[in-house]
């Protein structure tokens, strides 16, 4: 488990990503960015995230606005419901949490559009907490590189959640989210993937059946 945070770390010093929402803590841009990148790749979102923050500043702002405006914004990213959705979810936080984003996992789970990946990540982004995430590339690393094989629909796996919680280190859970994030979108990839290049092949399940 060590030699594996290591080389991902290693990885990560000279390869993660730059996006918006990646340079703040904010719990408001961090809630903002992890709707619009629900089924939708980083590189598209970051141009709607940019536009959406300057019209929408605040959640202040944002819980008095229409459905159907923020749904214009929100057009290019697809996902009609998305808008209903996050309007919803900025109202229930002014009515029911004095106008701040929840920082607690069960709490987060209670409002529209927020599921358990969602959540995690506003805890581990916005609050700094210990929160591993799962979604289609951690789940496509984990089973790879340990030979493990989930469930068909990976985000509901309990053995894949569970080997996210036991593979995230003790400490900056936030940036070993977005390393495997990376990793798996740039390296170890659904097709094609560039094991030649990659830091684990060595011990890597995958490379050995090959």
């Amino acid at each position: 488990m060590a030699w594996f945070q290591s080389k991902l770390a290693g990885w990560a010093n000279e390869n993660l990503r730059d996006f918006p929402w990646r340079r703040t803590t904010e719990p408001y841009a961090i809630f903002v960015a992890e709707f619009l990148l629900q089924k939708t790749v980083a590189a598209t979102a970051s141009p709607i995230y940019e536009e959406f923050m300057a019209r929408y500043p605040t959640l202040e702002v944002l819980a008095v606005a229409s459905v159907e405006e923020v749904s214009q914004v929100l057009q290019p990213l697809g996902l009609s419901f998305r808008a209903e959705r996050l309007c919803s979810s900025a109202r229930i936080v002014m009515d029911k949490h004095q106008g701040k984003i929840p920082a607690m996992e069960e709490e987060l789970l209670l409002l529209p559009g927020v599921g358990k990946y969602t959540a995690r990540s506003i805890c581990a982004n916005a609050f700094g907490q210990p929160a591993a995430v799962l979604d289609t590339n951690v789940a496509r690393i984990i089973e790879r590189f340990f030979g493990l094989k989930g469930e068909r629909v990976k985000s509901r796996c309990k053995i894949l959640w569970s080997a996210a919680d036991a593979i995230a280190p003790k400490r900056n859970v936030s940036r070993w989210n977005l390393t495997l994030l990376d990793f798996g979108a740039i390296v170890c990839t659904a097709r094609k993937p560039h094991c030649e290049e990659c830091p684990l092949q060595e011990k890597c399940c995958y490379v050995a059946s090959a």
